[in-house]
């Protein structure tokens, strides 16, 4: 069997899970037309790591067909029974932009009592670029999650939404240095007289790399 399309066929429908997984990893040197045509069945595998790897794959395949996608991964974001799986599901989600899905990330968030699944919603959602995002993600820093409230910080900072900047202060001074250092990348998008006031402050931070990463962002 020389040709190698011919190979990676025979591997995405070999019985063993193994080699789908391998056949999956082949698939990012195929036309991604064609790609994106041979992954669709294992999305829905019964194999929780070949849906993972599947569904990761069409935060990059999806856009040869947005809406086919759109409708996988809402699928996957609900009915799936592995929370790593509704993970990459929001994930790509957020990757291909798809921001009429923001309600279902809503949605799936409030649901879900998986912080796996939350954090993938709340850290996709700068990326998603849905001004709506912000009001989840308000809620998200109130988060008891440590890793929620940094994914919220970081997303707040990527959707550019200037209310955020008061939302951020209290968080300069907590103990904890690398949500010191989420706020501080933050305010730095953000921008503004008062993120850089609180970044001149940090960059006394007794912590070198935050006070580093705020003499990065003062203007």
């Amino acid at each position: 069997m020389n040709n190698p399309l011919d190979s990676t066929i025979v591997l995405l429908n070999s019985l063993n899970f193994s080699d789908r997984i391998k056949g999956l990893n082949q698939l990012r040197t195929v036309e991604k037309a064609e790609a994106f045509r041979l992954i669709l069945p294992l999305v829905k595998d019964m194999n929780t790591r070949v849906r993972y790897a599947a569904v990761s794959q069409l935060d990059v395949l999806g856009t040869e067909n947005l809406e086919l996608s759109l409708e996988l991964l809402r699928d996957r974001l609900f009915n799936d029974s592995e929370p790593d799986v509704q993970a990459a599901a929001a994930d790509a989600i957020g990757g291909l932009k798809l921001t009429e899905a923001y309600d279902d990330l809503a949605k799936a968030y409030h649901q879900t009592s998986e912080w796996l699944v939350q954090f993938s919603i709340i850290a996709t959602l700068g990326e998603l670029g849905e001004p709506k995002g912000f009001e989840l993600l308000a809620e998200a820093l109130s988060s008891e999650v440590n890793l929620l409230q940094t994914a919220a910080i970081g997303s707040l900072g990527e959707l550019g939404d200037q209310r955020a900047v008061d939302l951020l202060i209290p968080f300069a001074q907590n103990e904890d240095w690398q949500i010191r250092y989420r706020v501080v990348q933050a305010l730095g998008r953000l921008g503004g007289e008062i993120a850089q006031s609180t970044l001149r402050q940090l960059v006394d931070d007794e912590v070198a790399h935050v006070a580093q990463e705020a003499k990065n962002n003062l203007n």
